[in-house]
């Protein structure tokens, strides 16, 4: 998959209590197959990864979501842990930015409890998606269709459950992101 991605540009949104690993290992992904990644969050400096509830690296941060939009990229990352979707989808700006990324057409991923900030946007209805097991029901209530798989991808936005799964993700996504699609 070397150089598949070569001159695409993808945002990846996080903040505090991000998953390390689902940061980090998509991230190195992306990049192994020609991306250029910037990680986009709420404020400006560092964002504290976790490995699960313990500290773990910390992240500098390239980009603040009210600097950007949709059209500075070709792909859109979301990554889990608790906290960090929890906290973003309380954030109009951010939840707006989701939702142009999707109009725009280009393609989504979003991994554990990344799918939050779909849920929030409006974006899983009429949809498959997976998920961390606890938001089965988030997803259903917003007129989603949960599956319990590894990776699901659902024109244009691919979804995976946890850390486990990162090596199906990251493959998938990487097919997803190469795509040509309407807005690339």
């Amino acid at each position: 998959m070397a150089n598949t991605l070569t001159g695409t540009k993808v945002a990846i949104l996080a903040t505090d209590l991000v998953e390390q690993v689902e940061l980090v290992e998509p991230r190195r992904a992306l990049e192994a197959a020609g991306a250029s990644t910037e990680l986009v969050s709420l404020e400006a400096g560092a964002i504290q990864g976790v490995n699960h509830a313990e500290k773990a690296d910390l992240h500098r941060v390239d980009r603040v979501v009210g600097e950007v939009t949709a059209a500075d990229y070709d792909a859109l990352l979301n990554p889990g842990g608790v906290g960090n979707p929890d906290r973003l989808r309380t954030d109009q700006a951010t939840v707006e930015l989701i939702r142009s990324f999707h109009a725009a057409g280009k393609p989504i991923a979003a991994i554990c409890h990344g799918p939050w900030l779909l849920i929030e946007a409006g974006l899983v209805a009429d949809r498959k998606l997976t998920s961390w097991p606890s938001l089965r029901t988030d997803v259903r209530n917003a007129g989603g269709e949960w599956l319990d798989d590894e990776v699901v991808y659902d024109d244009g936005i691919v979804t995976s459950r946890k850390p486990d799964d990162i090596p199906a993700f990251n493959k998938t996504m990487i097919a997803a992101f190469a795509e040509p699609g309407p807005a690339r």
